[in-house]
């Protein structure tokens, strides 16, 4: 049978290639025409809307931290400035591990270790994108150290900023406070939108409680960068613009403090654990603040290690406390112009009455007596002679004679036992004690019961009574200014850094102390002329001869008190920590219908009582503050010509007040 043979059909094969190749064309040219559209719509009509996105890649925004603003003194001499410096900074979404680039910071020695989990803690509270300082005021060395090796880090550079300096040092420095590295609790009260950049912020003082003054605002500037997110030069001729947003400085502060006084105290208590304030009786400014020891805040500025943080804060010595604001103490003596005003304005005894001091109070069926400073007694006393020679006699009487309720609500009136308004933070109120507050402040039934030996003790500023030495400066300027009373204040004006106009602040009136008798306040005030000026004035060997008229009083506070049957030991006798405290208040000029400045003085376990010890830098503070450079050098030179053999003048008795 034969096979039948297939014809190959050439027509068809090529009519089926011919249409497979048009649709092959056809979806080709298709293709391509969406590619083209694609590139158009890419690069014609999104042409700026990807350039913006392409610069995005390239360009980094940094914040720009504002100036600080200055803190200068009354008469314009800086006590808080800012200088160059250069900063480690790091930005979180530029570094891939950052525990590995801490790790490596810290083996090439620009960080410690114990502030890696601090640090870790900060980068991570900021965006991404911000920068972060991780370490301040790098040295020759470390800036060289980094240096060599920064290619290692990306996302890690060097900034030149400028940051706080103070160029005093120590001097001033618990009044105008630091900055230091901003905490968790910082973060709470501050925007921290605001502080992008910025790892410091007011501590303390000055610095903490005018921060929004002295802040400012950020800026802001764009950085070209390369893919490693490193700065890097414009190339080529169609760069875009970058753009900088301009930070806004902050604004100056002018404060009360006049750095002669303030520098004559510092040196007056240099070496001492002591405290002096000196006060403007017509509106409150205060014209010297010194707590010492003090510390350096350039210290925090820099950034403190532990150990040096540790050395601060374990001292013995406590330069980190500020004893004018936080530092309480009895009042002692002190308090009994005060005093002598109460009795008077309750009536209980009169300018004139007499009491016979023997050297003991008695209370009626209690055995033990309260004994004076002076062993043999002051003899017969009235007012103004028991304010003169401190006599505690004569007012343990008072005291018993008002009761401490009485005691007070008048003292109150001079802002004992009450914060003064002081226009920094960290203030304490002491104690101004009464019934009350010793049915609140105790928790067993039998302490809080008041005795009448109680009140005796709060009669020389013993016993529960305590205060800072700002109250006692503000009790002394209302005295002075003989009942009117000013919120003391640290900050007199502020610059505007914009137009340079220099804003006063207006004093702080506060309700006034009241005497019911004119007269009264001429009584006490006498009494504390009497003090410097009398033969028998318990300052009047340190305040005697002076060109002006000073009102002062001296006190002592007793650190422990030795029983009734014990002989009272003279300082040299005692251990440091067992000595009684000096104090001393004084204004000047006192026959001016406004004195013109007010001080108070607490030194700690000084050698001396408050007339010997503390009253000559008193008078220190006042012929700094009143007297002009050629009266000074004149009254230099009459007590070198007195040291060198003349006789002096005849000194009041010495005694522990």
């Amino acid at each position: 049978m034969a096979r039948s043979v297939r014809i190959k059909d050439h027509h068809a094969e090529q009519r089926l290639f011919e249409s497979r190749a048009i649709a092959a064309g056809s979806i080709m040219l298709l293709a391509l025409v969406a590619i083209i559209s694609r590139l158009f719509w890419l690069q014609v009509l999104q042409y700026d809307y990807f350039v913006a996105l392409s610069a995005g890649n390239r360009i980094r925004v940094e914040p720009v931290p504002p100036n600080r603003g200055l803190i200068l003194d009354r008469a314009g001499l800086p006590f808080a400035t800012n200088s160059p410096s250069y900063q480690l900074e790091l930005v979180r979404e530029q570094v891939e591990n950052i525990d590995d680039t801490l790790r490596r910071l810290v083996a090439i020695g620009l960080i410690e270790k114990e502030q890696v989990a601090i640090l870790k803690k900060d980068i991570r509270s900021r965006r991404s994108f911000d920068a972060v300082p991780i370490k301040l005021q790098l040295t020759d060395v470390e800036l060289a150290r980094f240096a060599a090796r920064g290619h290692d880090f990306p996302g890690v550079e060097i900034r030149p900023r400028l940051t706080r300096y103070y160029p005093l040092g120590v001097s001033s420095v618990h009044a105008i406070g630091y900055v230091g590295v901003i905490s968790e609790e910082d973060k709470k009260d501050l925007d921290m939108n605001e502080y992008a950049g910025i790892t410091l912020t007011g501590k303390a003082g000055v610095e903490r409680a005018y921060e929004k003054e002295l802040h400012g605002k950020a800026g802001s500037q764009q950085l070209l960068v390369n893919a490693q997110g490193r700065r890097v030069e414009r190339i080529g001729r169609n760069n875009i613009e970058l753009v900088r947003a301009e930070p806004v400085a902050g604004n100056d502060l002018f404060l009360t403090i006049d750095a002669r006084v303030q520098q004559v105290a510092e040196e007056g208590l240099r070496g001492q654990r002591a405290s002096a304030i000196a006060i403007d009786p017509s509106n409150g400014d205060v014209l010297a603040f010194v707590s010492t020891p003090a510390f350096d805040p350039n210290l925090f500025v820099r950034g403190l290690s532990r150990k040096d943080y540790l050395a601060l804060t374990e001292d013995p010595d406590r330069p980190m406390l500020d004893r004018a604001i936080r530092g309480t103490y009895p009042p002692g003596s002190t308090v009994k112009p005060m005093m002598a005003l109460a009795g008077l304005e309750y009536g209980v005894i009169s300018p004139s009455a007499t009491r016979f001091c023997r050297g003991q109070f008695r209370l009626p069926r209690v055995s033990r007596p309260w004994r004076d400073w002076k062993p043999g007694g002051h003899g017969t006393v009235d007012m103004r002679k028991a304010i003169a020679t401190s006599c505690d006699v004569y007012f343990y009487d008072i005291a018993n004679l008002l009761g401490v309720d009485r005691i007070h609500d008048y003292l109150s009136q001079f802002g004992l036992g009450a914060l003064t308004g002081i226009d920094i933070p960290g203030e304490k109120t002491g104690i101004l004690p009464s019934t009350q507050w010793k049915r609140t402040n105790f928790r067993r039934k039998e302490l809080q019961q008041w005795y009448p030996g109680d009140t005796i003790s709060v009669g020389i500023g013993q016993g529960y009574m305590t205060a800072t030495p700002l109250q006692l400066a503000h009790y002394a300027a209302t005295l002075a200014a003989r009942g009117q009373r000013f919120a003391p204040r640290l900050v007199r004006a502020v610059r505007d850094v914009k137009t340079g106009q220099v804003r006063e602040l207006p004093p702080k009136s506060l309700p006034p102390a009241k005497a019911i008798d004119v007269g009264a306040w001429d009584v006490a005030i006498g009494g504390m002329i009497d003090v410097a000026n009398a033969p028998y004035g318990t300052a009047r060997g340190a305040l005697a001869n002076a060109q002006y008229r000073i009102a002062g009083k001296s006190g002592t506070a007793q650190v422990f008190t030795a029983a009734s049957n014990q002989r009272v030991k003279k300082a040299n006798e005692l251990v440091e920590h067992l000595r009684d405290h000096a104090l001393f208040v004084a204004f000047a000029p006192a026959d001016a219908p406004m004195p013109k400045i007010a001080v108070a003085l607490v030194i700690e376990n000084a050698p001396g009582g408050g007339s010997a010890f503390a009253a000559p830098i008193a008078r220190r503070i006042l012929d700094t503050y009143l007297l002009t450079p050629e009266q000074l050098a004149e009254q230099e030179a009459k007590a070198k010509l007195k040291a060198g053999g003349q006789p002096a003048a005849e000194a009041a008795p010495v005694g522990r007040e």
